[in-house]
């Protein structure tokens, strides 16, 4: 494996852990502003990786959407993932602020994953692409802030999708509770199982090029 490959595969993990890690500590903490210290007092209000590592979304998807492309010939796959969900009570956030607090908590991951692409987006549009005589450095360096801006628009973009157990489902339910549309908040609790079988259903067909990538393609042109 040649050093930029080494490069590549570094980069892109630290900035997978960034972006997936400092997604959920958003939501514990938003939570924590309106009373709920379940999330601080499980010890999820940390930066520590090893708290929020989730067998299947922190390594089983990114590695299989990373590797599994090289073994047909084609390019590294497009890095994605999340970490293990961060609990929250809220019922304690909803007393505190009523729905619109528990929709803020929703929102809340999404928020830091396209305002952290924001701040990429700039920095690497202020960047001049690496060449040869670059430092090793410079050229991780670069890597990393594309890899961590586009990482963070594919995970903006996800968690608003209306898939149950993802965030864009949770605010649905929770603005649903808010205007008494009881019905839409059952349908998504009810089907909170089967979120991660959508999640995979999506990842492995074309589905994705419609409503994963396409979205992702808009507002990466627009960032950039």
């Amino acid at each position: 494996m040649e050093s930029l490959d080494i490069l590549k595969i570094a980069a892109a993990v630290l900035a997978l852990a960034i972006a997936i890690i400092g997604h959920e500590i958003m939501h514990g903490w938003i939570a924590f502003i309106y009373g709920d210290t379940t999330a601080k007092n499980a010890g999820r209000l940390t930066i520590n990786p090893i708290s929020h590592v989730d067998m299947v979304g922190t390594i089983l998807v990114p590695v299989s959407m990373y590797f599994l492309p090289m073994l047909f010939g084609a390019e590294s796959g497009l890095l994605f993932g999340w970490a293990k969900p961060v609990p929250i009570n809220t019922a304690t956030v909803i007393r505190s602020g009523g729905y619109n607090a528990a929709m803020q908590v929703d929102l809340a991951g999404i928020v830091y994953n396209f305002t952290l692409a924001v701040f990429a987006s700039i920095a690497i549009v202020a960047m001049n692409s690496p060449v040869t005589s670059d430092s090793l450095v410079y050229v991780f360096a670069y890597i990393f802030i594309y890899q961590l801006l586009i990482i963070n628009v594919v995970l903006g973009v996800f968690n608003l999708l209306p898939v149950p157990q993802f965030d864009g489902a949770h605010f649905l339910m929770h603005l649903a509770l808010k205007y008494k549309i009881n019905a839409v908040a059952e349908f998504f609790y009810k089907n909170e199982r089967y979120g991660i079988i959508i999640v995979l259903v999506i990842l492995m067909t074309p589905i994705k090029d419609y409503v994963l990538f396409l979205p992702v393609r808009t507002i990466l042109g627009l960032l950039l």
